[in-house]
C-alpha cells in the first residue's frame, strides 16, 4: 500500500487517540499554561488555515522566534500540515546573524513571542518578513502594526487539508556557524516521522505514552531533537519550560508535572547537578527520570554524580544534519551488569547507531577497524541524514559519491558498535606526531571535585608543534593550582598528553546552543607559551 509518511498522520493521531494529554507551559511570568492535545489540534488547524488565508503555499518558509511553549508546538504542526516548511530562528545568535539567515532561508511570514520582540527590533529592517504574528505570552495587547497570534486563531480560518508528498519540505534550521556562515538543512516529512518513529523505541529514549517529556534543549535548535514530533506520535504529556532554564526553575516543574525524560545539553544538567548537591531534599523527582545529553560529551563524573541521585544519564549524539539524532547510549545486554568502573566508561561513549543509520570512522588508509582504539572521521547516512546544504553548492564535498555524510567528528567505534567522539578534527592535538584528544582531558579535568568546566585546546610550540593547554572554570569559592590538577590527571594519561599549563578563567565562551567555543580561545591564548 502506498502511504506516504507525513507529519499530516502523527497531527491527526494525536488529536483522535489522546485528546485528554496535557501540555503544560511555564510562562514568562513563570505561571503554567495547560491545555489538551485536543485544544492543540483545534488550534493548530486554525493557524494552518490561516497561514493559507494570508497567501501561504507549498514550500513557502514560515519563521519562528518562539521559547519552548504551547504555541510553537503548535505552529511545530500547522506550518508544515499547510504546506509551508518550518525555520526555527536561533534567538541566541546575534541579531544580524538572525537576519541574515531568515533572508538566505527566504522566510516569508514570521512568528514571534512578545517577550522576544525587543529582539525582533534589532534585526526587522533587515529581514522583510510579509507578516509578522506576535505570540502574547505576557497578556499584553499587540501592536496594531502586527497580527495577534490569539485573533488569528480565534477568527478560525477554514483549513484545507493538501496531498501532502512524503518528500515534501516540512522543516529547516540552520547550523550555529561556529565554522563560517550558517548552512542550512530542510527536513521533509518523511525524514521526520521516521525519525521519531526511531527516537520512541526502548533502546533509544523509549518515550511512550506514559512518559512526561521536557525537551530542555530549544525548540528552535534542531526541533528540539525532535522530541516535540516523537512525544505527539505516543501522546506523551509535555511539560515545556519556556525561557526557564535556570537550574531551580526546571526542577520546579520536573516535581510539580513528574517528568520521566528530559533532554538538554551538559551545561544545563551541571546546574541542576550543583543544585541538587545543594539541597538534596529540596526537590522530590520521578524515580529513574531520563535524562538525555548531547551537543557535548557528559563526563563520567557527572553520570557517576547523578546515579547517585537515581536520575539516568542517557547519551545520545547528532548534528543538525542528522536531523539530529543518529546515536544513543544504552547498555546492551552482554554489558549489563553491576555499576562499576567499566560499566560507566561505556555509558560515557556517545553510543550505538540508530536503526536505519549506518556509521563508519574513517583514515587515510580507508575505514577504521572497530576496535576501541583506531581513530577516524565519523561518517554517517541513513534516510533522515541531510543530502546537501540549503543554496550552498560549495559544501558538496562534505558528502561522498556513495552518499555517506563526513561529520568533523573524530571518533573510535568498539567492537560493541558504541561510538567514543574523541575530538573535532580542528580541535584535535597533534604533538610529535601523536594525536591528542581534548575531549578526554576535559572529561577527566571535571571530575577534579573542584573544577566545574574545562576546555582543552592545542597551542603553538616549536619543538612539538602543538602542546595542549587546559584553561579551567573553577567551583564557587575553591581555589586550586596547575600542578594540583597535573597531578591529579598523571594517573590517567600517558606523559606527553598532560597539558602543558593550566589557566583559571571566570568562564568559557559558548556558542548560541552551548558548546565550548574553542576558536576563540585558541585565538586567545595563541601566543601563550610555557613558562
Amino acid at each position: 500500500m502506498r502511504f506516504p509518511l507525513t507529519l499530516a498522520h502523527i497531527f491527526e493521531r494525536a488529536g483522535k487517540l489522546f485528546p485528554k494529554s496535557e501540555i503544560v507551559s511555564r510562562l514568562p511570568d513563570k505561571s503554567l499554561h495547560r491545555h489538551t492535545y485536543s485544544e492543540f489540534c483545534r488550534r493548530a488547524r486554525a493557524l494552518g488555515g490561516a497561514l493559507q488565508h494570508m497567501g501561504l503555499k507549498r514550500g513557502d518558509r514560515v519563521a519562528t522566534l518562539m521559547w519552548n511553549h504551547y504555541a510553537h508546538l503548535e505552529a511545530y504542526f500547522a506550518v508544515p500540515c499547510a504546506g509551508g516548511v518550518l525555520h526555527t530562528l536561533n534567538l541566541r545568535l546575534a541579531p544580524e546573524d538572525i537576519a541574515w539567515i531568515a533572508n538566505h532561508a527566504g522566510d516569508r511570514f514570521l512568528i514571534v513571542d512578545d517577550v522576544l520582540l525587543p529582539l525582533y527590533s534589532k534585526f526587522r529592517e533587515a529581514a522583510k518578513f510579509e507578516k509578522v504574528i506576535v505570540v502574547p505570552l505576557t497578556g499584553s495587547s499587540v501592536a496594531a502594526e502586527f497580527d495577534d497570534y490569539e485573533a488569528v486563531i480565534a477568527r478560525s480560518r477554514p483549513f484545507k487539508p493538501l496531498a501532502l508528498k512524503e518528500e515534501d519540505p516540512a522543516g529547516m534550521c540552520y547550523t550555529s556557524g561556529t565554522t563560517g556562515r550558517p548552512k542550512g538543512v530542510v527536513y521533509s516529512h518523511r525524514a521526520l516521522v521516521l525519525h521519531s518513529l526511531a527516537s520512541a523505541l526502548p533502546d533509544v529514549m523509549g518515550m511512550s505514552n506514559h512518559d512526561t517529556v521536557t525537551p530542555v534543549v530549544p525548540m528552535f535548535h534542531v526541533n528540539a531533537w525532535g522530541m516535540p514530533f516523537t512525544a505527539a506520535m505516543v501522546g506523551a504529556k509535555l511539560a515545556f519550560p519556556g525561557p526557564h532554564l535556570d537550574a531551580v526553575s526546571l526542577l520546579d516543574l520536573y516535581q510539580s508535572e513528574q517528568v520521566t525524560l528530559t533532554a538538554g545539553v551538559p551545561t544545563i544538567w551541571a546546574g541542576i547537578l550543583q543544585a541538587l548537591d545543594q539541597e538534596p531534599a529540596r526537590w522530590k523527582l520521578s524515580a529513574g527520570m531520563r535524562m538525555v545529553v548531547g551537543g557535548a560529551a557528559a563526563p563520567e563524573s557527572m553520570i557517576r554524580a547523578f546515579d547517585r541521585h537515581n536520575l539516568m544519564v542517557i547519551h545520545g549524539w547528532g548534528m543538525t544534519e542528522t536531523t539530529p539524532v543518529a546515536a544513543v547510549n544504552y547498555v546492551k545486554r552482554e554489558l549489563a551488569g553491576p555499576a562499576g568502573d567499566t560499566q560507566y566508561a561505556q555509558r560515557a561513549k556517545q553510543g550505538v547507531p540508530l536503526p536505519l543509520v549506518e556509521v563508519r570512522a574513517m583514515t587515510g588508509e580507508g575505514e577504521a577497524a572497530w576496535d576501541g582504539a583506531t581513530m577516524g572521521e565519523l561518517e554517517v547516512r541513513g534516510p533522515w541524514i541531510a543530502a546537501k546544504y540549503h543554496d550552498l553548492e560549495t559544501e558538496a564535498d562534505k558528502w561522498s559519491a556513495d552518499g555517506w555524510f563526513r561529520t568533523g567528528d573524530v571518533v573510535t567505534i568498539d567492537a560493541h558498535g558504541y561510538i567514543k567522539i574523541t575530538d573535532r578534527i580542528k580541535d584535535l592535538v597533534k604533538s610529535g606526531g601523536e594525536w591528542i584528544s581534548s575531549v578526554d582531558l576535559e572529561n577527566a579535568l571535571v571530575g577534579h571535585p573542584k573544577v566545574a568546566e574545562a576546555a582543552v585546546i592545542a597551542v603553538p610550540d616549536a619543538k612539538w608543534g602543538e602542546r595542549p593547554l587546559a584553561v579551567v572554570v573553577l567551583k564557587p569559592g575553591q581555589s586550586a593550582t596547575a600542578a594540583e590538577l597535573r597531578e591529579y590527571l598523571a594517573p590517567k594519561f600517558a606523559k606527553f598528553c598532560l597539558p602543558d599549563g593550566v589557566l583559571f578563567v571566570a568562564e568559557i565562551p559558548r556558542t548560541s546552543t552551548g558548546k565550548m567555543l574553542k576558536a576563540k580561545l585558541r585565538e586567545q591564548f595563541k601566543d601563550w607559551k610555557t613558562s
